[in-house]
């Protein structure tokens, strides 16, 4: 298996890193962590990771859904590198500067009609907390005040993210049963079901502050798609009530649906539009939260009034992550990513049809541009007990094959750079396959031991 470079120097080989004894894995059981031998990950180039072994590996999940472009691609590595050269980082409380102001602009022109202002921060579950923030305090102070409205309607199986508002407009059990005493009180409904939320819509719509949805795939859930005209009709009952939309892009968004924003496949504007993850290529921590000259226009009044948004991050707009963020547009452009992504979905969709969905464990396969989860069953067609770790299994075999996916729970997770070539994208789907027979093909043995 090789690594191609990109004609750079080559990267210095870092020391070996101490044991791994300090750091706390997110979303990780860490008993028997350590004794997986899971890779340090050392350098990057285009599609593949490199770990400090020397081991490769196609980044099919894209560390996290957020790197599009590639790792280490040039145009975004410059810009990073000349901004450095000014500035690394300075606040925006009080003050602005040049590829914040740039980004926002550039941002505005791309995203769904009516999205006039840009709120930055620094995580997916940070854009949504303002988003949150912003629509319940829109509602107690705005011209067309309602104060009554103070509550939020979710879908089941939502996951906005894992600070405590967004969190309280999730819909995962497993992730957020724990940190119920904690949160406030949302109103869920099932995702796909238009007549469910206009009936909760037309029963509450005085107490509810705005409806919050990941747009035609809920990522975290498994990749579970909803059905086509569902995003729209949403839209529409919002309308309807006087209800703000909010629509969480963070996974979706920058082409993972084929599309710059999901949004667009249903002709939605949302009131507000949440982005991270694929915003600076994956290179820097940023996010923004997109709203409407309605909304922005109900904090302004004069000091002593109070209206202004009291919400804020340190590293709000960070220089170098807008620079990061202002070159991975570029590239989307320079590049035509989205126009050449269209070939590469149809060859993900061939793959997984012949290579994937005959496979007797995959009782499912989920895709939307290239957002895809591959759904394991045991071998009488039922869930695997959580305690054989099905999807785990799978992720390690893949690993020894040399690739990285990602299980939630039991659903297998690709989601490769936009930029992946073919072949790489076939060797991917390849291993994935075979790693689902290797791990299934035991697990009877695996039943019987339990």
């Amino acid at each position: 298996m090789q690594c191609p470079t990109n004609g750079e120097a080559t990267i210095a080989t870092m020391p070996s890193p101490p044991p791994r004894s300090h750091v706390w894995h997110p979303f990780t059981q860490m008993r028997g962590f350590e004794g997986e031998d899971a890779p340090v990950i050392e350098s990057g180039d285009r599609e593949w990771l490199v770990d400090t072994e020397g081991r490769r590996y196609i980044d099919g999940i894209s560390s996290l859904w957020c790197n599009v472009h590639g790792h280490r691609h040039p145009r975004i590595d410059t810009a990073v590198r000349e901004q450095l050269d000014r500035v690394a980082h300075t606040t925006m409380l009080g003050l602005s500067h040049p590829v914040a102001e740039e980004l926002a602009r550039r941002l505005v022109e791309i995203a769904p009609g009516g999205l006039s202002r840009v709120f930055y921060s620094d995580s997916g579950s940070t854009a949504v907390e303002v988003a949150l923030k912003m629509a319940f305090q829109y509602w107690q102070q705005a011209p067309d005040r309602r104060p009554s409205r103070t509550s939020f309607v979710c879908l089941d199986n939502a996951y906005h993210g894992d600070t405590v508002g967004s969190v309280s407009v999730g819909g995962i059990d497993l992730f957020h049963s724990m940190y119920e005493p904690l949160l406030f009180d949302s109103h869920r409904v099932p995702a796909g079901d238009a007549a469910a939320l206009e009936g909760v819509l037309s029963a509450r719509a005085d107490e509810i502050a705005a409806v919050v949805v990941e747009p035609l795939v809920q990522g975290a859930a498994g990749m579970l798609v909803q059905p086509p005209g569902y995003l729209r009709a949403v839209r529409d009952l919002c309308d309807r009530h006087d209800v703000f939309l909010v629509c969480d892009e963070v996974a979706t968004g920058f082409g993972r649906t084929g599309t710059m924003f999901a949004c667009e496949q249903e002709a939605v504007a949302p009131d507000f539009l949440c982005l991270a993850k694929g915003l600076t290529g994956g290179y820097m921590p940023l996010a923004a939260t997109l709203t409407t000259d309605r909304v922005h226009d109900g904090f302004l009044g004069e000091y002593e009034e109070f209206r202004t948004f009291f919400h804020g991050h340190t590293y709000t707009g960070n220089p170098l992550a807008c620079a990061a963020a202002l070159a991975t547009l570029d590239v989307f452009e320079e590049e035509r990513t989205l126009e050449r992504l269209v070939p590469k979905t149809a060859l993900l969709e061939q793959l997984l049809r012949h290579l994937v969905e005959p496979l007797a464990h995959a009782a499912e396969v989920r895709q939307m541009g290239f957002m895809c989860g591959i759904e394991l069953t045991d071998g009488d067609g039922q869930p695997y007990d959580p305690g054989l770790r099905m999807g785990h299994r799978v992720t390690l075999a893949a690993r020894a094959r040399g690739a990285i996916v990602r299980p939630l729970g039991d659903v297998v997770v690709m989601m490769p750079p936009l930029s992946i070539t073919a072949d790489a994208l076939e060797e991917l789907v390849e291993i994935t396959a075979d790693a689902i027979v290797d791990a299934t093909s035991v697990s009877g043995e695996l039943r019987a031991a339990a």
